[in-house]
């Protein structure tokens, strides 16, 4: 099992900069994880988060895959930023908790007839957007591959889930949002934009307590500055 960065997050207004207003576009840091199940191979891209043409190039440059060399797709969370780019994948395996899934899914489809029934045509037509791609998700297993497992970090959103990968030193966890920047890694604080903030800091704690490592949501690699170096 090995893992790569292809794609830098960044948020679009970063408050620990005391930022108020966006000052980029924000989007999801992308990893690429590689290993085996059952002997089958396995390239999981986690958060597509880019636009396509751009997504498609920073996979080249930095992986020298394309999008039909993808095998699977997972989303750490169904937040518009995270899955921008994951239409360029058609031929992959999407994947995403099922309790990430339950969670957006009623409120969703609730939301786009209502679109519809006001007349509210732009609306509508990117709401079915988003209901095609969630219908298109499957609840991802608990291991994504050998020495790639689900670890659930609810707090932001309800079903929001990192990605557990164990290496023989160490271990690494790709966090999502639930831990989005050094600055917040930092000061011990969850974003603002978390639904339930007690469960946010309790999956903080728990990102910071198990992993060596963190692929943070909006950062990039770093570090646990509360372990030993190794």
């Amino acid at each position: 099992m090995d893992y790569r960065v292809i794609s830098i997050g960044a948020l679009d207004a970063h408050p620990l900069w005391n930022e108020r207003s966006p000052q980029r576009s924000g989007h999801a840091t992308c990893t690429l994880v590689r290993g085996e199940s059952e002997g089958e191979k396995r390239v999981i891209l986690v958060d597509p988060s880019l636009p396509a043409p751009i997504l498609k190039a920073r996979l080249l440059e930095r992986s020298g895959l394309t999008p039909d060399d993808i095998t699977h797709v997972f989303l750490t969370s169904f937040l518009p930023e995270v899955r921008r780019g994951i239409e360029l994948f058609e031929g992959a395996t999407w994947w995403i908790s099922g309790v990430e899934r339950e969670s957006v899914g009623v409120p969703l489809i609730s939301e786009l007839q209502r679109a519809a029934a006001d007349g509210e045509n732009e609306l509508a037509a990117s709401l079915e957007r988003d209901v095609a791609i969630l219908k298109r998700c499957e609840a991802a297993p608990d291991t994504l591959a050998d020495h790639v497992d689900l670890f659930p970090l609810p707090g932001v959103t309800p079903g929001l889930t990192g990605l557990l990968l164990e290496e023989p030193r160490h271990t690494t966890l790709i966090c999502g949002d639930a831990v989005p920047t050094s600055e917040h890694l930092e000061r011990g604080a969850v974003p603002h934009w978390a639904g339930q903030v007690s469960r946010a800091k309790d999956s903080f704690a728990e990102a910071v307590e198990i992993a060596d490592v963190l692929i943070l949501g909006r950062d990039n690699v770093v570090l646990n500055p509360t372990k030993r170096p190794f």
